[in-house]
């Protein structure tokens, strides 16, 4: 399969299962959900898809495991010590592009 159709395919799908996951409260319950249990688990199920289906990828898309794994440890280590988004994105970019000349 090629990999922008494999790509395209995988984002569909987190777009599906983010909206199911979204609109099936409303469809079954018509007041206010007071569970804070459940509410927990309706927010935080759209980043847990998206996180499940990008993670394995990073380690793919240098085309250098090692520049990659590298690159992701920067990132958790940045994201760790609450840097913000774009801090951590920049880091771990040039953490990849760094140890792509070194390894």
């Amino acid at each position: 399969m090629h990999p922008y159709l494999k790509m395209t395919l995988l984002i569909l799908t987190m777009a599906a299962v983010t909206y199911i996951i979204r609109a099936v409260p409303f469809a079954f319950f018509r007041k206010k959900i007071k569970s804070r249990y459940l509410c927990s688990v309706l927010y935080y199920i759209p980043y847990a898809v998206l996180s499940a289906m990008t993670f394995p990828y990073i380690f793919y898309a240098t085309g250098n495991f090692y520049a990659a794994l590298i690159g992701t440890v920067v990132a958790l280590a940045a994201s760790v010590c609450k840097r913000s988004m774009l801090t951590v994105a920049i880091l771990s970019c040039a953490a990849v592009f760094i140890a792509g000349f070194i390894v």
